[in-house]
């Protein structure tokens, strides 16, 4: 008997109790990458859940993410239409930087390294990072704070 080997990472994609018999799919891809399809009123959602390998993984292991996640994106057919939710282990940064049209500017800080795939992704695929696209008080820019750093 084949086992499942486990993973030690993962991610969820919540749904309103209203819409669950409104899901048509689940379709795990890996620990990294899930997705659910959902029809409403005759349009097709795909809702893609992703969290980014963080910075001092293998760049191997980056780069399969980037992979996995273009080859999900890819097989969902026009006629769908796509959230994708995460976590990208990258900052943005308020700086537009030749990503008009990616993001908006309303964010906190600098572009560091780890956020590159991420602008670069979002302007193949011809998304927006919505978060971006309104500004914010300054305190709900920061989602981790200590006595050292904020991010």
């Amino acid at each position: 008997m084949e086992r499942r080997v486990r993973g030690k990472n993962g991610v969820d994609i919540l749904v309103n109790q209203d819409l669950r018999e409104l899901v048509v799919e689940v379709k795990r891809v890996n620990d990294w990458l899930m997705s659910i399809k959902i029809v409403v009123e005759g349009y097709t959602l795909k809702v893609v859940s992703a969290y980014a390998p963080h910075m001092g993984l293998d760049e191997e292991v980056k780069r399969r993410f980037w992979e996995d996640l273009d080859g999900l994106v890819r097989g969902i057919p026009s006629t769908e239409k796509l959230i994708i939710g995460g976590n990208f282990n990258g900052h943005i940064g308020r700086s537009l930087g030749g990503y008009d049209g990616v993001h908006s500017g309303f964010s906190f800080g600098d572009r560091n390294g780890g956020c590159t795939s991420l602008m670069e992704y979002v302007k193949a695929f011809e998304l927006v990072i919505s978060n971006s696209c309104y500004p914010k008080k300054a305190e709900h820019l920061i989602t981790f704070r200590s006595t050292v750093v904020k991010t």
